[in-house]
């Protein structure tokens, strides 16, 4: 877990757990070695739109982003980032490691309501080792500022 990672949490007062499992580079290697279901895995995609301005949108590992449907109900034309501006913007994380605490990296943030009805939600914490398990509430307390809307639709694995 990175240290920017933990200290915002430690000072937001939002419990966590880390799941350490092996090594894995997919979200779906992540779950698997973690035992975890993986719609309960949060992932992060990073967006930008036409003026550079940045979004974090977070959403069920098992599902892919519509941005059709999140650029409607925002009212915005967001694009997905480039790998190498996503690797310098998280330059404290892994590659493909990126935590959906967006608070943490001073951007903007929407998250899919599909993470809201999970018992118990699992993101990445910067690294291919570890996963944070937060609980419902504790997952609602991060995203507290957050818009959040359906954007998403279920792939399958």
């Amino acid at each position: 877990m990175t240290h920017r990672i933990s200290a915002y949490l430690d000072t937001h007062l939002i419990p966590y757990r880390v799941i350490e499992h092996v090594e894995s580079q997919s979200s779906l290697g992540s779950a698997y070695f973690s035992q975890i279901p993986l719609p309960q895995l949060a992932k992060a995609v990073m967006l930008e739109d036409h003026e550079s301005k940045r979004l974090m949108a977070v959403l069920p590992a098992n599902y892919k982003i519509s941005l059709s449907r999140l650029n409607d109900a925002l009212k915005r034309r967001f694009h997905l980032m480039k790998e190498r501006q996503v690797y310098r913007l998280f330059a404290d994380c892994s590659p493909g490691a990126v935590p959906p605490i967006a608070e943490a990296y001073h951007l903007d943030i929407v998250y899919d309501d599909l993470l809201l009805n999970l018992p118990h939600v699992y993101i990445e914490s910067g690294d291919h080792r570890h996963l944070l398990q937060l609980d419902q509430s504790d997952f609602r307390q991060l995203m507290e500022d957050a818009k959040h809307l359906r954007f998403s639709h279920e792939t399958f694995h």
